[in-house]
């Protein structure tokens, strides 16, 4: 529907001076790239810059809306840049740019407007029509017969026709730049998709240049040379050695020209079109004066066979001169002897010698002779149907087989199908120029669709009329043996068979010629999408644009072709090339169809996602019909080129469809997931790392991403996030700086996984808005990671402190795992390989079985694979020693885990005075923070002073402990003795409240728990001191929050002594199973 636009003036008071200033537009437009670049004030985002976008505004009249005009442009500026763009040709606008920076002024390019006829129409049929059609279309018809022709024909043309109905599709859904079928895939199915298929697009049209080479080297040396063969027949390979010769000059002189400028090419397009057409019309005019008088072409058969036609004069075997029977050079050929009586070929002797026409007419009925194919091995015997024939048995025949037209190859339906392909492509011409296009959008569906429907048209007639005019022995001779070395469809042709030789050897020879000016340009142009990095060199050329470097490869390229030397051989690879290309130009049009994306509104209407599959389908059937070796190998070089792309390609974003569908399929899965939690067997740590950023926004501690990639190893959910304390309008350019900064660091230590930097009031809330929003739907975080606050004692007001027994509260309350990790900067790197050593797991209590999972996860890391894993396990006093390690150990093997298993009995000693005084110190200091206001100097050197003391304390008990043996086993005779220790040590406890009364008024809670932390602490340095990991159980934080500190001090005086610890506290189920 219409919209119709009503555009009302508005009056302005326009100064004197800004009339003058809009005479001088030229001026004005050299200052509008200055200021199209300004900013707002308080914009710090940058804005992306359009060819369509222009910021100058100088108007009074919409002041309503100036402070917007730089991200939102007028409607009548953007309306004006749309009416002004042109899309140049690449070499063009390099031409321009490098002639500009001499200073030699130059005049405005204005490309071409060239329309539906002009633009698409006759270069898809030059395209089309080729080498196929003159020098193997009657072949095929032989071979296959008229039946099986057809059938060829229209499954070919049926896959043309469908691509080209998707491509349409594709072309007419907004303006297509100039890049042909290379820029429709790759902004369709994304970079790797476009890539990969690219190259196979590039590949294909450079092998076509090597078809066409030959083409035209076959129709030189066989038809109009034949003496300028520089290999005799008699020797091995002479044939293939001259194509080999001829080609490779020819490939140079082709090259040399493209070289010195495409414009000749251009010029000479019009010949080459001429070339064709006239060819296509002496067809038709040669069947249409076959109704009237038939041309003269002998063809002699022995028998049924058909014969070479050199070597003789009359098809005879003898012939009466003056009542006198002489044999005939026929007959020499046979026989050794000249003398009748003594006949050397026992074929030759009892077959007649007769003479056929080889075109007898539309009207001869032989049509019903080539209804059905004729297959064969390759050097069988091209024979006659309906042909009376004395068969001989091979033990009788003498091997005159080389005076017989033959097969050079072995024949069957999918050869001729990967042969006849070629011929059909081409349909890409029109898209190839849309940059030259007055209306691409109009011109490309109707040109390449009356194009195919045009030459599909001369295709089906063309086999229909080889058929009824053309005996089966003529069309099966592939190279006119049996007609005097000619070629058989200029036979056929008026008014000369010359007409058509000179016009399908120019027709090939410029087809040859575009070949190499196009592929050379679509390599240049993947080449510059930098999305294939060793193709950089690429995309560099002349001054002009030329690319030179892409036409020396693409040359070589063709000579691998070249020195195949044979059409028959070369075609199949160029079809499965532009098969794969066609089958991803069909899926593309699918996936935007299916997606129904709001960007995907072509104009041309007439398609469907059925025709689209439709076409996919048959276009992988044809690539497996015409030879699976090559199908197979031509899938493979694309899936090579498409892991390349995506292992080591710059990323693009170009809207592509596949990237839609991953987001519908994401969809999808999210939604699914979110009906049921996950299984304890498919359980696996889903990470939220909370890092820490330095005052540059730089991650300060990258080895938490380090141990993040070791312990996922690419598997699960991943996601870096961290908190900048502030207000989002203010700090929302340092939120998205600090997101590329952990991008990069995760790309450094090759993390895979998401990135969310918020920005909140305080660190605290930031963290809580994490744990619980990060992630969607089904795919969200079950595990938190967090470094071990080092600096807590020095934190000013506890901050530090809170904001740790904060989050370890909050996971707990969102009945998420929480893993602490103490000295994560000498955790070990991607890069190293830990040689041996273990990963110790102290299980104090069962939390859902994480801590035997996370070394079994550890482990498949290449930096922890040397490691063997020992669990330990504490005995009481009431416990069985003994009974509880195998338990244990039988627990490791229904879990399938190799680790060594220890327990380790902790006899109930007394309360040392070092707990007495260190518990003191703590809750003394406790309070005396919540009574003093200190400022943050002197709490610092306090904390300092306290540290130093306790921890040469600490290490003085620390030897004593070690120095006394650790029980491993409980017996009657310790069980009454330390039952008798237990009372002495509450004599003893008495003793020490004595001695200092203080110690009475502690908080008996606190030394209870500071004496569980020394002694387990004591046990666990002495046992796995020497360990690369120990992963320890994490005791919950006290209800009250007034105890937040004390549960610091706790926590530290149970790591201390330790490097790597692992601190680990489980959410609240089962991580881990037996059952299968």
């Amino acid at each position: 529907m219409p919209t119709n636009f009503t555009v009302v003036p508005v009056e302005d008071n326009v100064t004197s001076g800004q009339e003058e200033g809009a005479e001088g537009d030229a001026d004005t437009e050299e200052a509008t790239p200055e200021l199209s670049g300004r900013r707002s004030k308080g914009d710090e985002s940058p804005i992306e810059s359009s060819p369509f976008f222009n910021s100058y505004y100088d108007g009074k009249n919409m002041a309503l809306f100036e402070e917007e005009i730089d991200s939102t442009p007028m409607v009548s500026s953007l309306l004006n840049k749309l009416a002004n763009y042109t899309n140049l040709t690449q070499g063009v606008i390099e031409h321009e740019e490098d002639e500009n920076d001499d200073g030699v002024k130059r005049v405005t390019y204005k490309g071409p407007q060239m329309g539906t006829f002009i633009g698409v129409y006759l270069p898809c049929v030059q395209n089309i029509l080729g080498v196929i059609l003159f020098l193997r279309l009657t072949w095929i018809v032989g071979t296959a017969g008229i039946l099986g022709s057809l059938a060829i024909v229209f499954m070919c043309c049926a896959c043309t026709i469908l691509t080209a109905i998707s491509m349409s599709a594709i072309a007419t859904n907004g303006v297509v730049p100039a890049g042909g079928a290379y820029y429709m895939i790759s902004r369709s199915l994304g970079p790797e998709f476009g890539g990969a298929v690219g190259l196979c697009f590039y590949l294909g049209t450079t092998f076509a240049g090597s078809l066409y080479i030959l083409g035209t080297i076959e129709i030189l040396l066989t038809y109009i040379v034949p003496e300028a063969k520089l290999f005799s027949p008699e020797q091995p390979g002479a044939d293939e050695n001259n194509m080999r010769v001829y080609g490779t000059c020819c490939l140079a002189l082709m090259a040399l020209v493209v070289f010195v400028g495409v414009k000749y090419v251009n010029k000479l397009a019009l010949v080459f079109l001429s070339c064709v057409v006239l060819s296509i019309m002496a067809i038709y005019a040669g069947v249409i004066k076959t109704l009237i008088e038939p041309p003269n072409v002998p063809v002699c058969l022995v028998g049924n066979r058909s014969l070479q036609s050199h070597g003789f004069d009359l098809c005879k075997k003898e012939v009466d001169e003056n009542n006198v029977t002489r044999p005939t050079e026929l007959w020499k050929l046979f026989c050794p002897n000249s003398s009748i009586e003594f006949p050397c070929d026992e074929y030759f002797n009892l077959n007649n010698v007769t003479q056929i026409q080889g075109i007898p007419g539309l009207l001869s009925g032989v049509i019903s002779d080539n209804w059905w194919g004729e297959y064969g091995p390759s050097a069988m015997v091209v024979e006659k149907r309906n042909q009376p024939s004395v068969p001989v048995p091979e033990d009788k025949a003498e091997g005159h087989h080389g005076h017989y037209v033959l097969n050079d190859i072995a024949t069957c339906f999918t050869l001729l199908v990967g042969i006849f392909f070629p011929s059909v492509t081409g349909i890409m011409a029109g898209s190839n120029r849309s940059g030259d296009l007055k209306d691409a959008q109009k011109s490309i569906p109707t040109g390449t669709i009356m194009a195919i429907v045009t030459t599909s048209f001369i295709y089906f007639s063309c086999v229909l009329l080889f058929g009824a005019c053309i005996e089966g022995v003529v069309l099966r001779d592939k190279f006119g043996d049996s007609v005097q070395k000619q070629l058989v469809i200029g036979l056929l042709s008026w008014p000369s068979p010359w007409v058509l030789v000179i016009g399908s050897f120019f027709s090939c020879a410029g087809a040859g010629l575009q070949s190499l000016t196009g592929a050379p340009r679509l390599l240049q142009a993947i080449a510059r999408d930098g999305i294939v990095p060793f193709l950089q060199v690429f995309g560099h050329g002349k001054s002009n644009g030329e690319p030179t470097w892409a036409l020396l490869l693409t040359a070589g390229i063709c000579e691998i072709g070249i020195l195949i030397a044979s059409l028959d051989f070369v075609a199949p690879i160029l079809s499965m090339f532009f098969l794969m290309c066609y089958l991803f130009v069909n899926l593309a049009c699918a996936v935007q169809t299916l997606l129904r994306t709001p960007n995907w509104r072509p104009r041309f209407k007439f398609y469907h996602w059925t025709l689209s599959f439709l076409g996919m389908s048959l276009c992988l059937s044809l690539m497996f019909i015409s030879s699976w070796y090559y199908a197979l190998v031509v899938m493979v070089i694309a899936g090579c080129i498409y892991k390349y792309i995506e292992y080591r390609g710059a990323e693009k974003e170009w809207g592509d469809g596949i990237r839609g569908l991953s987001l519908n399929a994401a969809y999808y899965a999210l939604v699914k997931l979110e009906d049921a939690p996950t299984h304890t067997k498919n359980w696996r740590p889903q990470l939220l790392v909370l890092l820490k950023l330095d005052t540059d926004l730089a991650v300060k501690h990258p080895r938490m991403l380090s141990f993040t990639t070791q312990l996922k190893a690419g598997k699960g959910l991943t996601i870096a996030s961290s908190v900048l304390e502030g207000s989002y309008k203010t700090r929302g350019s340092d939120a998205k700086h600090s997101e590329q900064n952990v991008r990069s660091a995760m790309s450094t230590e090759r993390t895979k996984g998401f990135c969310h930097v918020v920005v909140s009031s305080n660190l605290r809330d930031g963290f809580s808005h994490l744990i619980q929003s990060a992630g969607l739907g089904g795919m969200k975080h079950n595990t938190v990671l967090m470094a071990w606050p080092t600096n807590w004692k020095q934190a000013d007001n506890s901050i530090c402190c809170t904001n740790f027994t904060e989050t370890v509260r909050e996971t707990t309350a969102a009945h998420q795992c929480l893993l602490v990790a103490k000295n994560i900067d000498h955790f070990p790197a991607n890069d190293e390989r830990l040689d041996g050593g273990t990963i110790d797991v102290w299980w104090i209590v069962h939390d859902g079985g994480l801590l035997m999972l996370l070394p079994f996860l550890l482990r498949q890391h290449k930096v922890w694979r040397k490691c063997k894993t020992r669990i330990f396990t504490v005995a009481q006093l009431d416990d069985n020693s003994i009974q509880m390690k195998k338990d244990l150990q039988r627990f490791m093997y229904h879990l399938r885990l190799d680790a060594e298993v220890e327990v380790v009995e902790m006899h109930a000693s007394d309360i040392s005075a070092f707990t007495y005084e260190k518990t003191l110190v703590m809750e003394q200091r406790s309070q005396m923070l919540k009574q003093m206001q200190l400022s943050k100097t002197e709490r610092e050197r306090e904390a300092q002073l306290i540290h130093d003391r306790n921890t040469s304390a600490h290490a003085s008990q620390s030897h004593r402990a070690a120095t006394s043996p650790v029980h491993m086993t409980w017996t009657k005779e310790k069980l009454v003795a330390e039952r008798n220790r237990n009372r002495e040590a509450i004599m003893g406890v008495r003793d020490i409240f004595n001695m200092k009364p203080e110690w009475g008024n502690l908080n008996q809670s606190n030394v209870r728990r500071m004496h569980t932390a020394v002694k387990l602490n004591e046990v666990v340095v002495s046992k796995s001191q020497e360990a690369h990991l120990v992963l320890l159980n994490m005791p919950g934080p006290p209800k009250s929050r007034e105890g937040d500190e004390n549960y610091m001090e706790f926590l530290e005086v149970l790591i201390e002594g330790l490097d790597r610890v692992l601190l680990v506290r489980g959410g609240g189920r089962e991580v881990i199973t037996i059952y299968s």
